[in-house]
């Protein structure tokens, strides 16, 4: 039987980043994302590789669990010929942000299909479509060289997919030699609450305020932008986002029943600074496009009950000359992490709204499974190893709850 290698080069104690290895004696390698670092400096986009990764030798490819850029953001330093393998709206959001904000990826890629198992050299591996903040994140089951290995990704249970890792739990596969997971909430009380309960605390804001409510999220997030959108219609407003939301909703529009511009109830805001860096960037058409379903910014400080406005600094400049302001009688939402308000983005946001006296509201849910899901999921999964990554507290309390814990550090390797 041949040895197998793992090595993680990144994300043992860190969240984000991940960056691991699969390798086997006979030369063949298989990368698990190449995330970029979460505390990257901003505008930096080289030198921030690990340096235990081999980019001299070839690989046989790299899986990308999902499009968040601590999961791929480091595609730009390795060689055009490692081949890249995602599902398909992942390639999609990946070129599509790359495009837009940074340099799009020049390796070949390869889309796979949820629960078809394909092969890489001596690899073989099913891709497994999971709950998660991003759009189209899977858990990728690999076997090789005698070996069974469930690289989990990011994943909850508490979001609009959900039963899809209930029913993993369920019916796990059988005879995992390793479970390499996540930890990201371990050690944390973040709320893990649904996204129906989420729509429901958002029409209950939409109804006690008189005038505007601002909400800040992610585009990506495409669950937050279905919760927000049902709200919307539950509570007689009109979702507002901004071009590049509106972007990742038209590009998404084939990969299921998904709000998107057009769809009553919602509409594009066109602000000048957006459509200048589309026109930049050669996406005039999209904004011309666009315009059929949109509004100026100005439009926005007419009919205050009316609109559920996105919200972010990059929209604020036009939203301050077109004389959209908060006042008291409007609100405005953080639905991101509490942390991100500690970053400059967040508080220029938040010293916006406080400066107006316009009342803060936080209605979120993390894209993370909570602690005790995370537990109930290793459990069912019986794997003989436990890997941990992307997490800070695997050292604490979670090295005695976990059977079968293997702690591995940064540019460590285990021979399975």
């Amino acid at each position: 039987m041949s040895s197998l290698r793992l090595t993680i080069h990144r994300s043992a104690h860190q969240i984000g980043g991940n960056c691991l290895e699969l390798a086997t004696k006979d030369g063949h390698r298989l990368i698990l994302d190449a995330g970029r670092p979460l505390d990257a400096p901003e505008g930096q986009s080289t030198g921030l590789l690990p340096h235990s990764l081999d980019i001299a030798q070839p690989v046989d490819g790299i899986l990308l669990s999902h499009p968040h850029q601590d999961h791929y953001g480091l595609l730009n330093e390795l060689p055009a010929d490692w081949p890249v393998h995602c599902g398909p709206a992942c390639e999609t959001l990946v070129k599509l942000t790359a495009g837009i904000f940074g340099t799009p990826p020049v390796q070949p890629f390869h889309p796979w299909t949820s629960g078809a198992a394909f092969q890489i050299g001596p690899f073989s591996v099913t891709p497994l479509l999971t709950d998660h903040s991003a759009f189209d994140a899977h858990m990728l089951l690999i076997e090789v060289a005698g070996r069974r290995l469930l690289y989990t990704g990011d994943f909850r249970l508490h979001g609009r997919k959900g039963k899809l890792v209930r029913a993993l739990m369920a019916r796990p596969p059988v005879g995992i030699d390793a479970l390499i997971m996540e930890g990201t909430n371990l050690g944390t009380n973040k709320p893990c609450v649904t996204e129906d309960e989420l729509e429901t605390r958002f029409v209950q804001l939409f109804h006690r305020t008189p005038g505007r409510v601002f909400v800040a999220w992610s585009a990506q997030n495409i669950d937050r932008t279905v919760t927000l959108y049902r709200a919307c219609l539950k509570a007689g407003r009109t979702l507002v986002v901004d071009l590049y939301t509106a972007e990742v909703m038209d590009r998404l529009a084939g990969f299921g029943r998904l709000p998107r511009p057009g769809w009553r109830n919602l509409t594009v805001v066109i602000t000048s600074a957006f459509a200048r860096m589309y026109r930049k960037t050669g996406r005039e058409d999209f904004v011309s496009r666009m315009a059929r379903h949109g509004i100026a910014a100005d439009g926005l400080a007419d009919e205050p009950s009316r609109w559920v406005i996105m919200t972010r600094p990059s929209l604020m400049h036009d939203y301050k000359r077109k004389g959209v302001v908060p006042t008291p009688e409007d609100s405005w939402c953080w639905s991101l992490w509490h942390g991100y308000l500690d970053n400059e983005d967040g508080r220029t946001v938040r010293a916006w709204f406080e400066e107006a006296g316009c009342p803060a509201t936080h209605i979120h849910s993390s894209g993370h499974a909570s602690p005790a899901d995370l537990h109930r999921f290793a459990t069912s999964m019986a794997a003989k190893a436990i890997i941990p990554i992307h997490g800070t507290a695997w050292d604490g309390e979670a090295a005695t709850v976990f059977p079968n814990l293997r702690r591995l550090h940064d540019a460590t390797s285990l021979v399975l």
